[in-house]
């Protein structure tokens, strides 16, 4: 039987890491699940491996769009799919690694995210948001839908508009259908082995203030400036994303340099809250604490479960 490895968690716990040893020792390829990794020239804020910390190791849905594309959830079930079969016809293990928890479900949950909808419905609000502006559009939104609105930050247009879209197409709010999806966790198929990685949350907290702090030392600000520098625009999906919308501001005068530190690891911390209690929700996840137990152990663990699965008989 061929295994499908998922590993999630929260930022900074050691998701890569772990995959990349996973693969080393089972002969696996890696498949990022996260969200802004998948965008070229948006390293060092997305937390993007290193060639040096690939170690060799194929990574897929790396540097696969420039930043100006669109990606949805949608293509991400597509093409990460594709990516799973294409490894296992190659005789190795996939190994999906990330903290984009929607992506996750989509590979192993019965998620109809086909792209159906209304180009004329689409285009009115897009019209709305160039004239009137994104707080006019999130404002649309929480007369229409409180629970998305809540959830949704104002600079996240293009899931509003896709929230608003849905609004009127089925005449119930967004967060409605979407909760149903959000709470429903289907059997998982035995050659999955769906794990978690996390710690402490201090420690975990520690992890991310040094991150941060280690992005802008390595250069984050002068990647934000280069992508400008390049004509992309601020307003990019990518680009509003944790770590870049703090350097743009910072960029932009809007905030000192320590306030923008400040705000960058506060912001980073609430993400890995969201996370933990997205993934916390899913009880087939099977956890390990990177803090409290040995790494070595840990994967050794999974190895031997790897192990298993392959050799079972379908």
């Amino acid at each position: 039987m061929d295994p499908l490895i998922i590993i999630v968690g929260p930022t900074a716990v050691g998701k890569t890491a772990m995959g990349v040893a996973l693969a080393q020792a089972i002969g696996g390829e890696i498949i990022s699940g996260d969200s802004v990794q998948v965008y070229r020239k948006l390293d060092i804020g997305s937390a993007k491996p290193t060639l040096e910390e690939q170690q060799g190791i194929p990574h897929h849905l790396l540097d696969y769009l420039n930043p100006e594309e669109p990606f949805t959830v949608a293509q991400f079930q597509t093409i990460a799919n594709d990516c799973i079969q294409d490894i296992r016809k190659r005789g190795r293990v996939p190994i999906v690694v990330g903290g984009t928890g929607l992506y996750i479900r989509s590979l192993i949950d019965p998620f109809d995210f086909a792209e159906s909808g209304s180009e004329e419905i689409r285009a009115y609000w897009f019209s709305f948001l160039d004239k009137l502006g994104k707080e006019a559009l999130h404002c649309a939104l929480q007369e229409r839908d409180p629970q998305s609105a809540q959830r949704l930050h104002p600079n996240d247009t293009v899931r509003i508009i896709r929230a608003l879209e849905v609004c009127e197409l089925t005449g119930k709010p967004f967060s409605e259908i979407r909760g149903k999806h959000d709470t429903t966790y289907s059997s998982l198929d035995s050659s999955i082995l769906y794990i978690g990685l996390t710690a402490p949350r201090e420690v975990i907290y520690e992890r991310i203030n040094r991150r941060c702090e280690q992005m802008l030392s390595s250069g984050l600000l002068e990647e934000t400036l280069n992508l400008l520098s390049d004509g992309y625009s601020p307003h990019l999906k990518p680009l509003q994303s944790i770590g870049y919308r703090h350097a743009l501001w910072h960029l932009f005068g809007k905030v000192t340099f320590p306030e923008m530190l400040r705000l960058f690891q506060r912001d980073t911390r609430h993400f890995a809250k969201r996370q933990l209690t997205w993934f916390r929700r899913d009880t087939r996840i099977t956890w390990y604490d990177t803090y409290n137990e040995n790494m070595t152990k840990i994967l050794e663990s999974l190895v031997n479960t790897c192990s298993g699965i392959q050799s079972r008989v379908e």
